[in-house]
């Protein structure tokens, strides 16, 4: 990612551009190998055109794009503040219903929440084992666990903006509580109030495998983001890893193919070579996400001493050892599918981890490290491999 070094610009001589008396501040990212790096910086709002124009000043683009999301010169920008931002609210309803369900859509991270719910239908799918399996039944089962499992979604994502603000106003400035379209009392009552209705929900269905999904995944998701003593685990990279995995490989495969297994069909439980395939693959995969999710963030990381694999060892090694490791997962699976007992099921796996392992290494051989945004891009074309995967699990016979 870029490093961005912005020394002060009291009084910026930008020809035609007349002087203003609403400065705004940014907190100025402190970047190794930097030496007198100021705190703060402050400029005229009007210059975010004429700042964005300064193709000499490695990284500033990148930067001010971020921050500059909104186009209106009369909505005020303040990253290192506490504060709501203050924008004149919209006379319109309709845009109004837009913005909010825009900034819950952000709070929701989505790319979280398609993982969630393509990985409970896929592990739902391997305790299938006929046509008349396919009943109401099934179905409604697979329903509650994904709703329930949704809930806890929302809470842990959201209870991880909630604690990192600060962190994400320098690494993710677009999120809501970040930007200060939310302010903390509006993320608390929503991380709380979707908690409880996880539960509530896990309750009333009276599954023993879900209500034990949903009571582990809050325990870690509430101890690695909640900034309290002995708890915060994300600032120990081997701990918070070990926590993304436990969730993200263990408690979905497993504890909801038995929500289904035993609840739902009533069937004892057995862990089938599928299952045990798919507990093995996503945590490979698990490990990667919990390594690269922390890649693009690495300045925020730094300066609130988050102790990342990253921050630790770079982006560059780090970006490599995770493409090792799902290089591996997907040989892995290709000797798995060699043995399906079944043609069409071995020929779909090995076929489909093939093309996968192929477009991995062909995206990873052409990212720019130096680049945040294609860092990114890379990050949520990792989600989509995970996505793509839980399409070719149920048919791995």
């Amino acid at each position: 990612m870029e490093s961005l070094l912005i020394g002060p610009f009291a009084k910026p001589s930008f020809p035609g551009t007349p002087e203003f008396s609403s400065p705004f501040s940014a907190q100025v990212l402190k970047c190794k190998g930097w030496n007198n790096i100021e705190k703060h910086l402050a400029v005229p709002l009007i210059l975010k055109r004429q700042l964005l124009m300064c193709q000499n000043v490695g990284g500033i683009n990148e930067r001010f794009v971020a921050f500059y999301r909104k186009e209106s010169d009369k909505y005020l920008v303040n990253a290192a503040s506490e504060h709501p931002f203050e924008s004149e609210p919209s006379k319109d309803p309709l845009k109004s219903i837009q913005g909010s369900l825009d900034a819950f859509y952000r709070f929701s991270r989505p790319h979280t929440v398609i993982g969630t719910v393509l990985s409970i239908i896929s592990v739902s799918l391997l305790a299938v084992e006929k046509l008349s399996d396919f009943s109401p039944l099934f179905f409604i089962g697979m329903f509650e666990a994904i709703a329930a499992a949704f809930f806890m979604n929302i809470y842990i994502v959201g209870l991880n903006q909630v604690s990192d603000i600060e962190i994400d106003k320098v690494n993710k400035p677009y999120l809501p509580l970040a930007s200060g379209e939310y302010s903390v009392k509006t993320g608390v009552i929503i991380v709380s109030s979707f908690a409880l209705m996880s539960f509530w929900l896990g309750w009333i269905v009276g599954s023993v495998p879900l209500f034990w999904a949903l009571s582990v995944s809050f325990v870690l998701g509430t101890a690695y983001s909640i900034n309290v003593p002995l708890l915060r685990w994300k600032r120990f990279a081997f701990v918070a890893a070990l926590c993304i995995l436990a969730v993200r490989a263990l408690i979905v495969q497993l504890a909801f193919y038995l929500h289904i297994q035993t609840f739902v069909f009533g069937r004892t439980a057995l862990l089938t070579k599928p299952v045990i395939f798919a507990t093995t693959f996503m945590s490979f995969f698990s490990v990667v996400i919990a390594l690269f999710k922390d890649i693009p963030d690495i300045v925020g990381d730094k300066i609130y001493g988050i102790r990342s694999f990253t921050v630790r060892l770079g982006q560059e090694r780090v970006f490599w050892i995770c493409i090792s490791l799902l290089q591996m997962a997907y040989l892995v699976a290709m000797l798995v599918g060699m043995t399906a007992t079944q043609n069409w099921s071995k020929y779909i796996s090995v076929g489909g981890h093939i093309l996968l392992a192929s477009l991995l290494w062909v995206r990873a051989k052409s990212i720019n490290l130096e680049s945040k945004t294609e860092i990114t891009s890379f990050y949520m074309f990792i989600w989509k491999l995970f996505y793509a995967e839980y399409f070719l699990i149920p048919l791995v016979r």
